[in-house]
């Protein structure tokens, strides 16, 4: 059979790191028996690969794939993930759209290439019905949700009939205008206050961290405006449009009560906000960026996290686009519950208990990393069979 892969990568990556990325797996990828192709041949090969270089890439392969199917029809989509760049996290969200949408796919994960779904068992998502447990709360939607999340950009009407929240439309402009006229006093004791008590200062600057001040600040004006308990924000237009993050922004407002996501993730901030009120712990909202099925366990990771949980954190710039603050938290070892609602209609959950087994530095992954090894009633390998979306929510048990 004739195989190809095709290499789909962001734009905050640059071609030799590309180059650099299938090298490093290319004895993963000669097992497969496949040769690399250009999105021009996509409809040249019997059998297509898409190799998930970073994150940030799961509209491409959708629109990818509807050229693919003009040749190809009801084949099943097989996505290549590796150890890095939020490459597992992106094959998740949008192999998660593509079981939404009725088509059969499957992930790779090219580190444990002969170990992937050595058995057939059903994954552990179960029907969820919430009972309206958020009705009256009100989660301000700032901006439009990324466009990477297809999987996890639920109409807001779903969010109402479900959860019985609110969710308020804010245009990302007021959090710009919001950001220019912030009174530079209310900055400083703020500032001093994140520097004096991180660890270590490595890559901002100090107008970096006095920007990502102005941002929470900012975003501050917008919670006391539209009377908000909760809030999701478009951040990576952020990094784009102020050449700063909301890193630090969403793990102070988390710190504060005020359930914060990222990526304007409607999908795990209410999962969030849902486990506050169960639960009455704070969660962390994290991407799954590596797995281990002999161990079965999983590697989370994410540029931000409320400090409360952790033991210390360093001040670190964001990892995709090396701007602005990134957190790099410590997290205690200890027992964790960690879940993913999901579906068309917000009816899914899958839920696993396990242990934080490790924290982690790599710099290939966002800036705060935990090992979790899962009990053993619970599996991994449900993640690569039937993922609900890109973030995982982590509370302590």
């Amino acid at each position: 059979m004739n195989r190809g892969f095709l290499p789909v990568a962001s734009d905050f990556i640059s071609q030799k790191e590309i180059d650099d990325i299938i090298l490093v797996n290319s004895k993963f990828l000669k097992k497969l028996h496949c040769t690399q192709i250009s999105s021009s041949a996509i409809q040249d090969v019997e059998q297509l690969y898409y190799f998930v270089i970073t994150g940030g890439t799961e509209q491409q392969i959708l629109d990818l794939h509807a050229k693919r199917s003009e040749a190809f029809h009801d084949e099943e989509i097989i996505l290549l993930t590796h150890v890095s760049h939020n490459s597992l996290p992106a094959a998740l969200e949008v192999l998660a759209r593509f079981q939404q949408d009725g088509k059969k796919g499957s992930i790779i994960y090219l580190p444990e290439i002969s170990e992937n779904l050595k058995n057939n068992q059903s994954p552990a998502i179960r029907k969820f019905d919430p009972k309206k447990t958020l009705s009256g709360k009100r989660i301000g939607l700032i901006g439009k949700p990324s466009d990477w999340l297809v999987a996890s950009s639920p109409q807001t009407t779903i969010v109402e009939s479900v959860f019985g929240a609110e969710v308020i439309l804010i245009d990302m402009e007021e959090v710009k205008q919001n950001f220019k006229e912030v009174d530079p006093e209310q900055i400083k004791k703020i500032t001093l206050e994140l520097t004096e008590n991180s660890i270590e200062i490595k890559e901002p600057s100090q107008k970096e961290i006095e920007d990502n001040v102005r941002i929470y600040l900012a975003i501050k004006e917008l919670i006391a405006k539209y009377n908000l308990d909760a809030l999701t924000i478009r951040c990576f237009d952020l990094v784009l449009d102020t050449k700063t993050t909301g890193c630090f922004a969403l793990s102070r407002l988390n710190d504060e009560g005020i359930i914060a996501g990222c990526e304007g993730d409607l999908v795990s901030t209410i999962g969030m906000m849902w486990a506050f009120e169960k639960y009455a712990t704070l969660p962390w909202m994290a991407n799954p960026s590596q797995i281990n099925l002999k161990e079965n366990s999983l590697t989370l990771a994410h540029c931000t996290v409320p400090c409360s949980l952790v033991k210390s954190y360093n001040l670190r710039s964001h990892f995709e686009s090396g701007l602005g603050v990134g957190i790099q938290g410590e997290f205690p070892l200890q027992d964790v519950m960690l879940f993913r609602l999901g579906g068309k209609e917000l009816d899914l959950i899958w839920k696993a208990e396990g242990k934080i087994i490790q924290t982690g530095h790599a710099e290939n992954l966002c800036r705060t990393q935990i090992k979790i090894q899962l009990n053993h009633e619970f599996s991994v390998q449900d993640l690569l069979m039937y993922p609900l979306g890109n973030h995982l929510i982590v509370i302590q048990k």
